[in-house]
């Protein structure tokens, strides 16, 4: 869900049955709850604009800083597969990871 600019992931929970929205990229917890998909985008809204306000408040970037670089553990047979893939194209493995996650990352 997009509210505000801000991307937000949704999960449902069974324990408050209720649906429980989290921003992600930003620099901490700007959660909301409600019962249904206006109630989401209200409730969103208004945890986004809390947060961004307590942010600029403290003088804090609200957005989280990523390097670029992260570990990624599979099993010795993934990996071997990876590496096959990635010579069958003629890149090196670290590349083709970065075309696979790429792609799969901005099909949704």
């Amino acid at each position: 869900m997009n509210i505000g600019g801000q991307k937000a992931v949704i999960s449902y929970d069974s324990e408050m049955e209720m649906f429980r929205g989290e921003f992600v990229g930003l620099n901490g917890g700007a959660d909301f709850y409600a019962m249904d998909v206006a109630g989401l985008h209200r409730e969103g809204e208004l945890s986004l604009r809390i947060f961004l306000e307590e942010c600029e408040r403290r003088h804090v970037d609200p957005h989280k800083r990523f390097s670029g670089k992260f570990t990624l553990r599979v099993s010795p047979q993934t990996h071997e597969a990876a590496s096959i893939a990635a010579a069958a194209r003629g890149v090196s493995l670290n590349q083709w990871a970065v075309d696979v996650l790429e792609q799969a990352a901005t099909a949704n």
